[in-house]
């Protein structure tokens, strides 16, 4: 007879391929903006290691860009060469030696790349060297007052997919053992397979699997050169919150062609980013529904992610069978040790802390 494990599911091993986490927290890829040139710096390399020393079973790093163009603001890190890669096999040698598993984000940031820094106003760059040229599926704004991007045509596709590549490659040479692909926000891929932003006539426009196809090209090519035995997870906005986009039905079939095709092993689901006139539905654990849609209709894992706050409601998604895995965002900025502390609150037995914080842990 099997043993049941008495441990809450949050801290019970996470598998996917040949890769196990100690626990089912990811720290969700969050931009930092204080990259140089697309390179990290030390902001970087404490950023991610507190939260590795804190408890979370993956740190995943914010997204990496695949080309300099593809980044969201000057702040932004990138990939496109062998010195990125070999600064970023710093930060996943770091992450694995306090106990996470590494992983990366990667994309390209489309329509809304050369924009300043959030505390800078997150506004377009319209004049000087970082004002560079944006493309997307349609040469369609994505606001009032924001630059019109480049339709791409197929060389600047087919130049995109390759980039997404190499930067596979890259992510493997430097030693990270997860990766992610960057669909959501309203950043490129999801602005190819959006009906909101594509309004291309051609392969890549019209029905379902054209827009589809930029996103099915680039993960072909990402596992191209990122091993089998390796997971691939996939972020997508499930849900534009607008009518007329693209919306949760949308996820499912788009779900379930990824698990018949077997590349992609989990669905991270976020949600919006596409329109500013989205009307999101803010509360603690919004997009938790979306997460399960996706689950219950494709058979896939889900990741869920968005202001789940509390170690109990994260223990009720896993325990429900609502998701896979809790990705945390703003939880985790505000406490790297959060995970460590969830645990005691949960009554895990199987988490052990750091042994120079061992005098912490009376809370």
């Amino acid at each position: 007879m099997l043993k049941r494990s008495r441990d809450p599911h949050l801290f019970r091993p996470f598998t996917a391929r040949s890769v196990t986490a100690r626990n089912h927290i990811m720290l969700s890829p969050m931009c930092q903006y204080c990259g140089e040139d697309g390179l990290p710096n030390e902001w970087h390399y404490i950023h991610l290691a507190s939260r590795a020393i804190g408890g979370a079973g993956i740190v995943c790093t914010e997204v990496v860009h695949t080309l300099p163009e593809g980044r969201i603001s000057p702040g932004c890190l990138g990939i496109w060469s062998d010195d990125h890669r070999d600064a970023l096999a710093r930060l996943a040698e770091t992450i694995r030696s306090h106990g996470a598993v590494p992983g990366m984000q990667i994309g390209h940031a489309g329509r809304k790349a050369a924009v300043s820094r959030p505390w800078e106003g997150s506004l377009p760059i319209q004049n000087g060297p970082d004002a560079w040229p944006t493309v997307s599926a349609s040469a369609i704004p994505f606001s009032g007052g924001w630059r019109t991007p480049g339709a791409l045509d197929q060389s600047g596709i087919d130049m995109i997919v390759e980039s997404f590549r190499d930067g596979s490659r890259r992510a493997r040479e430097a030693g990270f053992k997860l990766l992610e692909i960057h669909g959501a926000h309203g950043y490129l891929i999801n602005q190819f397979y959006n009906p909101i932003s594509n309004m291309r006539d051609d392969d890549y426009g019209g029905d379902f699997n054209n827009r589809c196809r930029f996103l099915f090209e680039v993960i072909e090519a990402v596992r191209s050169e990122w091993p089998d035995e390796l997971p691939l997870f996939l972020r997508i906005s499930a849900t534009d919150w607008l009518q007329g986009g693209w919306g949760i039905d949308d996820s499912i079939r788009l779900a379930q062609i990824l698990k018949e095709r077997g590349q992609v092993d989990l669905i991270d689901c976020s949600s919006g980013g596409t329109s500013p006139d989205q009307q999101v539905p803010i509360h603690p654990g919004y997009q938790v529904p979306l997460a399960k849609s996706v689950k219950d209709g494709a058979g896939m894992m889900t990741g869920a992610v968005g202001l789940i706050y509390t170690p109990e409601h994260a223990e009720s998604i896993l325990a429900n069978g609502d998701a896979d895995l809790i990705i945390m965002g703003r939880a985790l900025l505000a406490d790297p040790y959060w995970p460590l502390k969830a645990a005691k609150t949960l009554k895990a037995g199987n988490v052990d802390w750091p042994v120079q914080y061992e005098r912490g842990n009376i809370f």
